[in-house]
């Protein structure tokens, strides 16, 4: 005889590589590494020979040893820009487009592969170390030789995990798809899954390719319903930079050609097309990428070593300077703004209410029950609500099990013993009471709610418990006309209602019960939806006991954050799960919603009618906070979703109920996730973790300005070291009929952008312009930044014009003081650019750090010391007199003194906002 007995599913953990499925070897299908199929699991009979299986071990890297080399140079070589400066480099091999020695092309390029297969190999070291920790687990293996540990990775288990991209089937909804996972849970309905919204906006499947992102997986685990992951795309500051990149090039095309259409097209054109093109080469720096990505891994460095937000965790390094750039701020409430910490606020027994104030009086009848027979009918009101208690899980409702723990004894009951199968409860007389569970029936998201059927010792009774929210439980308890009027009153001073029912059941009923119910759990096919159907039959007319109130309280400092955030420009939107009336009333408590604001609570809504008849209500208010129900709101993006989120969007703050937060974190162009008595699942799906809601106030206000303000300081900076030297091989080329010469050879270029300017560029990443104090006590100044000031087009331009100015008067001015010979105008011309760069750098920094000083000394020092060395471009002995000297200044002042005057007198008549405060 076989007894079947269901089995939990369990979902298959990910291939540890990428090979194909027929294995790596002719060999593979023996060892069972080959096409996937069923197995069985022999128990007892070791006479059967273990097949062989993957291991189930986590491998989140990109390369291997003999890949990282290769994959390391095809990931750079993939990109246009990146594939430009190779191909530079390339031509030299071709005599007709030589322009120096080949080290002019080829160190800079090997100096920017060298950075970044560093920083591939970092990251390579950081995530086998990440997957070591979590493959070197240690599990039980049961044997017949008894319980033996056994690392994670040396487990035999089938993968399979999916992440959906993108979905181009013409007969599916729109940007969406539909999976069957009978093969998981049994269950055969179709799941509908959506892809990554902006991949799934690409024209075809193809374009995947052409993008630069990475997906981020989590291990795999035994939970097949929740999935954590995130996509990662480059940032806007990214996408504006390249941009800029793109118009840089087009100057680069159309500065070579006007320099070929100026010699009228003579002999062979098109070959002086391409030695234009690598002489201007340096409009589109080759360094900009490689600066700004060692600039976001020193801000991400700031961050996590910041003492003042300690705990604080950087999973995407990639775009720190978008906590800048935050216009609108969706936050959850339960675990973010609350503690999830709930206290006991109401208990409401029938026509009854009994507050904190009062629950001395419930004691009293409390023990008058257990001791005069009069008081039977609430003995057992109370001892009903005594034994949900237990049956409680944890996670998300562990606060109720604390609650009903800590209020049962306090009115005179305790839970004295707990197992899987039995509970036992003190009464105030001393006497055990003893009950046998039954059945349990767990918490889900779906149902929000949950029961119990236990029988009592003493009588044999059999009752159904069952306790749960109060917009589900409303359908389920017999009609009262007290449960609504009551769940709106606590609902409006801001509790969190629970609704407590019962059902008595005869021997017969439960035994028949519990044959549909096995008979249904067993079934292959819908099996979820039968057990759901069983478990219902019993959810009728059941018997209202009670409903209790409790408060979730505040996190520290949430309203002096919320302060700060709204000053700063930025627009916070709330969700969550409860009554609207809860909802509202916890936003007002917190300062989301200002005592004197007004607040326009939109009317439920079904149809397209009713949602047009209320947009135009609400659009006739002004500078009001909008509160919304989640049902009204899929009607209103259903039929009006432009013009609902204009409105919306004009709102100081904005509260629905409805959404999750891990989804929410996904869909942020920066996620942030705040590690509650939940779980960490919201802070590890996230871009950036911090361990109080309040730490999120320094997070933007000083990170997220200093890292986009830094940012767009060093990339405009870079972007002006490159136009200044390509402003001077364009006067330079004009000057001398238009020729393909280049102006500085050999290792002037390499050492203009290495080791003459890096370390003052790079120092802009140390620059500010206040104090983190001052950044905080004005969070007015993070407005500035959401309108893009820092860089922009007009700030592209002004850099623009300024680097063809410096880089004229350079130019123009070393041809004119010059003496006799050609390399007296590349020795003023050369030593002059540097004075020039080092200046505009003292020029651009705001506060200056002791780093900046060195920085500044250091390549200045290095450039005096390395013209001894450099004999070959510059003269020796004409750099060491007086007229050398009196030239190089004069230049320096002409193109640097102007752009100081034009600063005092902008501080001076038009400062900007942070430099009243530094005064």
């Amino acid at each position: 005889m076989t007894d079947n007995i269901p089995l939990q599913p369990v979902r298959r953990p990910k291939r540890h590589d990428s090979k194909h499925r027929n294995g790596c070897c002719p060999w593979s299908r023996c060892c069972g590494m080959g096409d996937f199929r069923p197995r069985t699991v022999w128990l007892g009979h070791p006479e059967k020979r273990e097949q062989r299986y993957p291991r189930n071990v986590i491998n989140n890297q990109k390369y291997n040893f003999f890949t990282f080399l290769p994959g390391v140079l095809f990931n750079q070589f993939k990109y246009f820009f990146n594939l430009y400066f190779l191909l530079l480099a390339c031509s030299q091999f071709v005599e007709e487009l030589r322009l120096g020695a080949l080290y002019t092309y080829w160190v800079p390029l090997g100096l920017v592969l060298i950075i970044t297969i560093m920083r591939e190999a970092i990251e390579e070291i950081r995530c086998y170390l990440r997957d070591k920790e979590v493959n070197s687990q240690i599990y039980s293996k049961l044997s017949t030789r008894g319980k033996n540990g056994k690392l994670k990775e040396h487990l035999q288990v089938l993968p399979a995990s999916i992440s959906v991209l993108h979905f181009s089937l013409v007969l599916s909804f729109p940007g969406s798809c539909f999976l069957r996972t009978d093969q998981l849970d049994g269950e055969t309905d179709w799941k509908l899954r959506l892809p990554v919204a902006c991949t799934q906006r690409l024209p075809t499947a193809g374009d995947l390719l052409q993008i630069r992102s990475y997906v981020y997986a989590e291990e795999p685990n035994i939970d097949i319903h929740n999935f954590i992951g995130t996509f990662t795309r480059v940032g806007l500051f990214d996408l504006e930079v390249n941009c800029l990149t793109k118009i840089l090039f087009g100057a680069l095309v159309v500065v070579s050609l006007v320099m070929v259409a100026l010699q009228h097209f003579a002999g062979r054109w098109y070959l002086q097309i391409f030695r234009f093109l690598l002489l201007f080469s340096h409009i589109v720096p080759i360094s900009l990428r490689v600066n700004l990505d060692m600039g976001k891994m020193v801000f991400s460095w700031m961050i996590k070593k910041d003492s003042k937000i300690p705990g604080t965790v950087v999973r995407a390094s990639t775009i720190p300077e978008q906590l800048g750039r935050i216009s609108y701020l969706l936050t959850d409430k339960t675990g973010t703004l609350t503690q999830n910490e709930m206290v006991f606020r109401r208990l409401h027994l029938g026509t009854v209410a009994y507050g904190m104030d009062s629950m001395d009086e419930v004691q009293s009848h409390v023990f008058s029950a257990y001791t005069q027979v009069k008081g039977v009918i609430l003995r057992r009101k109370i001892t009903k609500l005594s034994k949900l208690c237990p049956s409680i899980q944890k996670r998300r409702f562990k606060f109720k099990k604390l609650f009903f723990r800590k209020c049962i004894s306090f009115v005179g009951l305790t839970l004295v013993g707990r197992d899987q199968s039995s509970m036992q409860l003190r009464t105030p007389t001393g006497q055990i009471l003893n009950f046998t569970i039954l059945q349990i029936f767990p918490f889900t998201y779906e149902s929000k709610r949950m029961g119990i059927i236990v029988r009592d010792e003493s009588t044999g009774e059999i009752t159904f418990y069952m306790k749960g929210a109060d917009v589900v439980m409303s359908g389920i308890v017999q009609y009262n006309d007290w449960l609504e009027e009551e769940c709106g009153n606590m609902a409006r001073e801001g509790l969190r209602v629970l609704v407590v029912s019962k059902k008595s059941l005869t021997e017969e009923q439960y035994q028949d019960f519990e044959a549909r119910y096995v008979q249904a759990k067993l079934s292959v096919h819908d099996r979820s939806l039968k057990v759901a159907t069983v478990i219902e039959s019993l959810e009728m007319e059941m018997e209202l006991l009670c409903l209790t109130g409790v408060e979730d309280q505040l996190q520290t400092d949430v309203r002096p954050t919320l302060e700060i955030l709204r000053n700063a420009g930025i627009k916070v939107w709330m969700l969550t799960g409860d009554k609207l009336e809860t909802a509202t009333c916890t936003a007002k408590n917190a300062h989301l919603i200002t005592r004197n604001q007004d607040i326009h609570i939109f009317r439920p809504v079904t149809t397209r009618g009713e949602a047009h008849l209320e947009l135009n209500a609400f659009r006739r208010k002004h500078d009001c906070a909008l509160v919304i129900s989640g049902d009204s709101l899929e009607v209103c993006l259903k039929y009006y979703e432009y013009e609902f989120m204009e409105l919306a969007c004009q709102c100081p703050a904005v509260v629905w109920d409805g959404g999750n937060d891990v989804s929410m974190i996904q869909e942020a162009d920066c996620g942030v996730g705040v590690e509650g008595k939940e779980g960490k699942q919201a802070s590890l799906a996230a871009d950036f973790s911090v361990t109080q809601f309040k730490h999120l106030g320094r997070l933007l206000m000083v990170h997220g300005r200093n890292s986009y303000k830094r940012s767009a300081a060093l990339s405009q900076f870079v972007i002006h070291r490159s136009l200044c030297i390509s402003t001077m091989q364009a006067v330079f080329s004009s000057v001398f009929y238009f020729a393909s010469v280049p102006l500085y050879q050999g290792f002037l270029i390499i050492g203009y952008s290495t080791i003459y300017t890096m370390f003052p560029v790079f120092s802009l990443v140390l620059d500010k312009d206040v104090k983190s104090e001052v950044a905080m006590l004005y969070p007015e100044l993070y407005k500035d930044l959401l309108k893009g000031r820092p860089l922009s087009f007009k700030t592209f331009l002004i850099w623009v014009l300024i680097s063809i100015y410096q880089g004229s008067i350079i130019m123009y001015g070393a041809m004119l003081l010059f003496e006799s010979e050609f390399v007296h105008i590349v020795a003023i011309s050369f030593t002059s650019l540097i004075l020039t760069e080092l200046l505009m750098v003292a020029l651009t920094i705001q506060t200056w750090h002791w780093l900046m000083i060195v920085a500044e000394l250091l390549s200045l020092a290095s450039y005096i010391a390395s013209l001894v060395f450099l004999h070959e471009f510059i003269d020796i002995y004409f750099i060491t007199t007086v007229s050398f000297l009196w030239k190089v200044t004069v230049i320096t002042l002409v193109s640097c003194l102007p752009l100081y005057i034009l600063k005092y007198l902008r501080r001076r008549f038009s400062p900007p906002n942070y430099s009243k405060l530094t005064s």
